[in-house]
């Protein structure tokens, strides 16, 4: 019986390496772990020798340092595997793209910066089939981003607000705003398909923060069923009150036993309009990163734990999303009731 999955995928990830630019004699390096989706890696093996390049399938070994079981969860901390072997690391340098099909990826360790310096470019890759097909991305989807990060470039202050009760007001001076658009196309680019959004490191925050029921907190992968209120004074939770998930995020704080678990990380907005809401619901927890969540056009999405501007190395890594908020920046709303201005 032959083994044909990886099939379907080919023309995707063909269409995604397309995207990364990926030119004849360029040099691609697939890498996996033993957990990896063997049809991915077929599939963007096959699509890296459709576009004519050089290409190298590198497994290594599972097993992260983080102390947090690492399945999907968002956070980032790398394989150990790589994070001790510069052998890997050099090889991962050498490449012009990575295409990353490892669990948890490398956006929170520091190496991965060092791969990038050297000219790298590397997309991540790791939802289930359908939602990367769902949201391939489209032309266009960068110039969207472009300009809502230059829009916080040049902007001071973002307050955001809902009719739950959130009024949270953010200092965006240093914050280096960023963006995914769901490819990697310059040099020294880092992305991740399935993403369209964008997103800033400030430093300081005030207010509060209320998630009304629907709102999704990974990497737990569950809607929050009752109101949970968080008291933010300069960038950091100084409070959580409500119910059930309250309960839920207060013990994970506590049981982080990590100095940077209650500060605020990344926050920004979803610009993915093929993003699904209920995704979430509708899959196996360990077959999703949950970027439908995260990207969701007009949601707003904030962090907590690794913050890179503030040198903060964290494993404590939660990220929120909600719906129904207005975000307005230097009084430009960007997202109006959780709905994108430009629609």
């Amino acid at each position: 019986m032959f083994d044909l999955s990886s099939v379907d995928l080919l023309d995707a990830f063909t269409r995604e390496l397309t995207m990364c630019r990926v030119r004849p004699g360029e040099h691609v390096v697939v890498l996996s772990e033993p957990a990896s989706r063997g049809d991915y890696v077929a599939a963007a093996f096959g699509a890296a020798k459709a576009c004519g390049a050089h290409v190298i399938s590198a497994t290594v070994p599972g097993g992260s340092p983080a102390p947090i079981p690492s399945t999907h969860t968002g956070a980032g901390p790398g394989l150990t595997s790589v994070l001790t072997d510069t052998t890997a690391q050099d090889l991962l340098k050498s490449a012009d793209l990575v295409v990353d099909l490892t669990q948890e990826g490398f956006i929170h360790a520091p190496v991965q910066q060092e791969i990038l310096r050297a000219g790298t470019r590397i997309v991540f890759v790791c939802d289930a089939p359908d939602v990367l097909i769902r949201n391939l991305p489209q032309d266009g989807d960068k110039d969207r981003c472009l300009q809502a990060a230059d829009l916080l470039k040049r902007s001071a202050d973002m307050r955001v607000t809902s009719r739950a009760g959130t009024d949270l007001s953010v200092r965006l001076e240093g914050s280096r705003p960023e963006f995914q658009c769901g490819y990697a196309d310059d040099p020294g680019r880092w992305d991740h398909w399935p993403s369209t959004m964008v997103l800033c490191w400030p430093e300081i925050s005030n207010g509060r923060i209320v998630l009304a029921e629907g709102d999704i907190l990974l990497p737990f992968k569950e809607y929050v069923r009752e109101p949970v209120t968080l008291e933010v004074r300069d960038g950091h939770i100084e409070d959580v009150t409500g119910g059930a998930e309250a309960k839920l995020l207060t013990t994970f704080f506590e049981d982080a036993d990590d100095q940077w678990a209650r500060s605020l990380s990344h926050m920004g907005w979803g610009l993915m309009r093929g993003a699904d809401w209920f995704a979430t619901a509708l899959y196996g927890k360990g077959d999703l990163m949950g970027m439908d969540a995260r990207a969701f056009a007009g949601n707003f999405l904030w962090s907590t734990g690794p913050h890179p501007v503030l040198g903060r190395e964290s494993y404590a890594h939660l990220d929120i999303a909600m719906r129904g908020c207005t975000v307005s920046v230097d009084g430009t709303e960007t997202v109006t009731d959780g709905v994108l201005a430009d629609r």
